[in-house]
């Protein structure tokens, strides 16, 4: 199994873990919501809890997305600013070797 392999495996376990906790977190928030309700049917608390939790679980989704979204733009400007920051150092560097060249030849003459 190669590196890569071995990342989309431990990726796709760790969503799963996620989707697991959010469902999990989604019931009890649920269970939590209609309890006061106790004038509900044991069926329609169970249907109160399920679009509960459902609804719960998409706004989870969302949010997620969101995140991923604001970190992959965040990435790409980071990494800009990395680019740019390489270019200008470079950029300094030669500058630097050019001046110290050109120092040495103005230089040479005189000895």
């Amino acid at each position: 199994m190669s590196c890569d392999d071995a990342q989309v495996l431990f990726d796709e376990i760790e969503g799963h873990l996620l989707i697991a906790a959010a469902r999990e977190e989604g019931r009890t928030a649920a269970a939590r919501f209609s309890a006061p309700f106790d004038w509900l049917t044991q069926a329609q608390r169970a249907e109160v809890e399920r679009r509960f939790e459902a609804e719960y679980l998409a706004v989870a989704r969302t949010s997620w997305q969101h995140t991923a979204e604001r970190a992959h733009a965040l990435r790409e400007e980071y990494e800009g600013a990395y680019r740019d920051l390489r270019r200008r150092l470079l950029a300094g560097w030669l500058l630097a070797c050019a001046a110290v060249v050109a120092v040495g030849v103005l230089l040479l003459p005189l000895a």
